[in-house]
């Protein structure tokens, strides 16, 4: 009986050599990656507008006409935030009594005109009563919360002051918003 388990475990041990697997060939992984791309955060603004005239002493308001941020990053958080600065309105050589300082110049954005997207949109400015002075840059508007392509569009007022010196003559300043 010895020699019969014997021969026995000799013949299993060659059925299993025999099923085995051969050894495998070598193997080298690959990682492969792609990026959504995403599109721009844009703003614009009209290229251009004219408040009229005055007289010194006195303050002329307007509306600058529609600023519209189209953010099209289709971000998993798209918030943004828009700001404003301004440049001295000058005339002439820009001397003294030839410029008015953005200290003078009140800014409010007033709410959204139109929307799109989810998200929360926020007004820097709410009304005119919340003016700021463009002596340095202020928040014109911003997007607090929300997901995916989405848009917003106002129509900020401004208003100059014209100081008692000032001269006469065709004022020029440059408005700027930007959006990050």
């Amino acid at each position: 009986m010895r020699k019969t388990l014997l021969t026995l475990t000799a013949s299993a041990a060659t059925v299993l050599a025999l099923a085995a697997p051969a050894a495998a060939a070598p193997t080298d992984d690959t990682i492969v990656t792609f990026t959504i791309g995403t599109a721009n955060l844009d703003i614009t603004a009209p290229p251009a507008i004219n408040l009229g005239a005055g007289f010194v002493g006195g303050t002329l308001t307007g509306q600058i006409g529609p600023v519209i941020v189209n953010d099209a990053r289709a971000a998993l958080t798209a918030t943004w935030t828009a700001t404003v600065t301004s440049t001295a309105f000058t005339t002439g050589a820009g001397g003294a009594e030839e410029t008015i300082i953005p200290g003078l110049i009140d800014y409010w954005s007033g709410p959204a005109t139109a929307t799109t997207g989810t998200g929360t949109f926020v007004p820097g400015q709410l009304t005119a009563a919340q003016a700021v002075a463009l002596s340095i840059p202020r928040v014109a508007f911003s997007k607090t919360s929300g997901s995916g392509n989405n848009t917003a569009t106002w129509n900020p007022t401004i208003n100059v002051q014209i100081p008692p010196a000032a001269v006469s003559g065709t004022y020029t300043a440059v408005v700027t918003h930007s959006v990050a």
